[in-house]
C-alpha cells in the first residue's frame, strides 16, 4: 500500500486515516455500512468504491485523486510470497486439504495455479459474506467437509483469527514465513517447511 500511496502521490497518513474509520468496530452499525465491508461481500462495485475511497484521499500537492483504476493500483504493487506459495503447496501433498477464504476488493485474482494449491476457494465478494462474519468461516467448513476443530485458519488480521477461534478452528496468526511454517508443522506433526 505505500508503494501505491509513493506512485498516487498519496499522503498515507490519509489513506490509514479512512481504512481506520472504515473498518472501526467489527461490529454494530458502522462495521455494516461502511464501503470496504460492501464491497467484501460484493455488495457495491468496484468503480463506486473507487469514488468513495478517491473523496477521501488527495495527493500531496492537493490535487484530487482519480477514482478510475483506483483498486487496481493499489493491488498492482502486490509481490507473491514464494515460500508461503510452497509451503501450501507441501501442506496439500502431505495429504491436509486446503483452502483459500479471501475478502475481496474486486474480482482481480490472478488465479492460475489454484487447482493445484486449494481444495476450496472462497473469497468474499463471491458469496456474499466476509471474514470475519461467523457465517464465511461455516460456509468454508461446508465446502471443505471438515469440522472447526479439525481445521486451522492461517491469517495476518488477528480478528479474523478471533473469529475462526470462537468457531472451534484453531487460529495462526501469520506474521512471517517461518513463524508459521513452525506452527503449522508443530500443529500437524509434519515437515512443511521445505528447504
Amino acid at each position: 500500500m505505500r508503494a501505491w500511496s509513493d506512485l498516487d502521490e498519496i499522503d498515507y497518513s490519509h489513506f490509514q486515516d479512512a481504512m481506520s474509520d472504515w473498518f472501526g468496530d467489527f461490529g454494530g452499525f458502522e462495521a455494516r455500512f461502511n464501503p470496504v465491508h460492501a464491497l467484501e461481500r460484493g455488495e457495491m462495485e468496484v468503480p463506486d468504491f473507487e469514488v468513495e475511497l478517491a473523496r477521501r484521499l488527495t495527493r500531496r500537492d492537493g490535487r484530487p485523486l482519480p477514482s478510475e483504476g483506483l483498486v487496481e493500483r493499489m493491488f498492482g504493487r502486490f509481490a507473491q510470497a514464494p515460500d508461503m506459495i510452497g509451503l501450501v503447496h507441501r501442506a496439500r501433498a502431505s495429504g491436509i486439504r486446503t483452502a483459500l477464504l479471501s475478502n475481496s476488493w474486486g474480482d482481480q485474482y490472478l488465479r492460475d495455479g489454484w487447482q493445484d494449491m486449494f481444495d476450496v476457494v472462497v473469497i468474499s465478494g463471491e458469496v456474499g459474506m466476509r471474514k470475519p462474519e461467523a457465517a464465511i468461516f461455516d460456509h468454508t467448513l461446508d465446502e471443505l467437509g471438515l469440522t472447526a476443530g479439525s481445521c486451522v485458519l492461517v491469517d495476518d488480521h488477528p480478528a479474523n483469527i478471533g473469529a475462526a477461534v470462537a468457531l472451534g478452528v484453531v487460529g495462526v496468526w501469520h506474521q512471517t514465513y517461518e513463524q508459521t511454517a513452525a506452527e503449522l508443522e508443530r500443529l500437524f506433526g509434519r515437515p512443511l517447511a521445505g528447504k
